[in-house]
């Protein structure tokens, strides 16, 4: 087949960037403004836009194609139909304000699903749509051609698999599907970008999350099936789109990168170094914020990770009493002791109650994490924390100390000293430290954690935030450890845990030489809040992200 000519948005085929802004979220410091309306004409936003943009976008100016740089367009905005605000004075003043600090040369767009051209797209603005492999492409283009008349036709996401969320089934998209669907494409003479073509990880706190009939945080992984993994190796996939793309436009040639070198390494079994609790003047050193009622996240400048509730019992509680919050108060997860003891977990839009006794006195704490902000559809701001009040039987619990914990600090700084001077922990009970010191005996390679029969938590490598892990409810079984974080022979190495809930009766972990993606437990108990909740299991829709 003779080659055919492409329009000039093809990614893939030209040493040529198209940039898309913004597309990593948007800063947890924005909702210290509680009223704040995101993603709309609200001044306070715009202000911050704006000032984000004048740094920014003078930065990027000499990189633009016709200033001899390789960046041929920008996106602006990202599948804002999606969000539901429809703020089209909002758009006109980011193509505005673009249009001030980069000039009239460079081709603006926006993209959206088929479902949101309509508040997405915007005049002046080339418009683009992205979609998967779908039987009604046609359709689409067709659809697409109503808001943008002219020029190529453009997928600026085809997607090449999809996000996992923790409790559903590993996402996957077929060979035949993914290559099917660019052939047709390429045929129609459109221009392709491939989201995701490599893989990647929301390593530390950095995962977001879906609203989709509930809260959906997504994994640590970002994978996505995409044709060049995780860990940077080439896949199946690729070799099938790269045959694809040879049909239309001629390749480099010579050999792929081979994949990188992997490890293995264990079973070690970790050492329990104590209860979250015993290092709390440690995690918070300048101790706790005071409260009548409790503080979001945002109130207390706490952007991620976990924050700590306290408040001490007024009354002796003699027999097991429903402990809730309200309106679906807790945002995301919530881990609940009694003087020390745990007692299980309260988690959005899931598990709405716990049953808890005490006497006059007894230290009520409530660990909090936040499991990931929403970045997709809704345009609700994502508050985090206790957003209500708890209620214990028919008192609203009162007098909270806050407590903006700083846990990555704690492991890298204080962990290595070993505390001792810090007494003999006891048996575990909730969110409890784990660490292990171990040489590598080889050479170092990129490798897998696998932490069979833990429950959930969070990872440090020598002191570098990994990321969550949740083995029990999964996809996700084993974390992505690059080389580059582990030491060479001839050093210590050092794995650190925060294990939140329960610990195996042999607290170990392993490194793989292969991912473990796919294995979710099924006939998970969940106590929905709304009967429009979705099972643990039940695929989502691929609508865009």
């Amino acid at each position: 087949m003779a080659p055919k000519k492409l329009s000039c948005l093809h990614s893939l085929l030209l040493p040529l960037l198209t940039l898309l802004l913004p597309q990593g979220g948007l800063p947890s410091w924005l909702l210290r403004k509680p009223e704040i309306h995101l993603r709309t004409s609200d001044p306070d936003f715009l202000a911050a836009v704006d000032s984000w943009f004048k740094v920014l976008l003078p930065k990027i100016y000499p990189w633009l194609y016709h200033n001899g740089g390789n960046i041929i367009s920008i996106q602006v905005e990202n599948e804002y139909g999606s969000y539901g605000a429809c703020d089209s004075s909002y758009m006109r003043h980011l193509a505005g304000l673009f249009r001030a600090l980069l000039g009239e040369k460079i081709l603006l767009f926006t993209t959206d699903g088929p479902e949101g051209l309509q508040c997405g797209s915007l005049q002046g603005l080339y418009t683009t749509v992205d979609f998967g492999p779908a039987d009604n492409m046609t359709k689409i283009f067709t659809l697409l051609r109503k808001y943008e008349p002219h020029g190529p036709l453009v997928n600026s996401e085809y997607y090449t698999g999809w996000l996992d969320y923790w409790g559903q089934n590993h996402s996957t998209r077929s060979v035949s599907a993914i290559t099917k669907g660019l052939e047709n494409m390429l045929e129609l003479g459109a221009s392709v970008n491939m989201y995701m073509f490599h893989g990647g990880t929301n390593f530390g706190y950095w995962n977001g999350a879906d609203k989709k009939g509930r809260f959906l945080p997504i994994t640590t992984s970002y994978d996505y099936d995409a044709p060049i993994s995780e860990a940077g190796d080439p896949t199946p996939k690729l070799f099938a789109l790269r045959n694809v793309i040879s049909k239309f436009q001629e390749v480099p040639l010579g050999p792929l990168p081979p994949p990188s070198p992997k490890m293995m390494l264990g079973p070690l079994t970790l050492h329990l170094v104590g209860h979250l609790l015993a290092f709390l003047d440690l995690l918070c050193p300048h101790g706790p914020i005071n409260s009548i009622l409790p503080m979001t996240f945002e109130a207390v400048k706490q952007d991620h990770g976990f924050m700590l509730y306290r408040t001490y019992l007024t009354h002796t509680i003699f027999e097991p009493t429903p402990f809730w919050v309200p309106n679906n108060g807790v945002h995301d997860r919530a881990y609940v002791m009694v003087d020390g003891v745990f007692q299980g977990v309260l988690e959005r839009n899931m598990r709405d109650k716990l049953f808890l006794m005490g006497k006059l006195g007894s230290k009520l704490d409530i660990l909090l994490e936040n499991m990931g902000r929403l970045s997709f559809g809704s345009n609700s701001s994502d508050f985090k924390g206790l957003l209500e009040p708890p209620i214990l039987g028919h008192t609203v619990l009162t007098q909270w100390m806050m407590f903006p914990l700083k846990i990555d600090k704690l492991v890298k700084w204080w962990f290595p000293l070993q505390l001792l001077k810090r007494p003999h922990p006891q048996a575990p009970s909730g969110p409890t430290f784990y660490s292990k010191t171990f040489p590598i005996v080889g050479s170092a390679g990129d490798t897998f954690l696998y932490l069979p029969g833990w429950t959930k938590g969070q990872v440090w490598i020598n002191g570098f935030n990994l990321g969550r892990y949740w083995t029990t409810r999964g996809p996700q079984q084993t974390l992505y450890v690059p080389r580059f974080l582990l030491f060479p022979k001839g050093a210590l190495n050092k794995i650190t845990l925060l294990e939140l809930e329960n610990v195996p009766l042999q607290p170990q972990v392993q490194f793989l030489d292969k991912p473990i993606l796919n294995s979710t437990l099924h006939g998970l108990r969940i106590d929905s809040l709304s009967a429009d909740t979705l099972s643990a299991s039940e695929p989502m829709e691929l609508s865009g992200h």
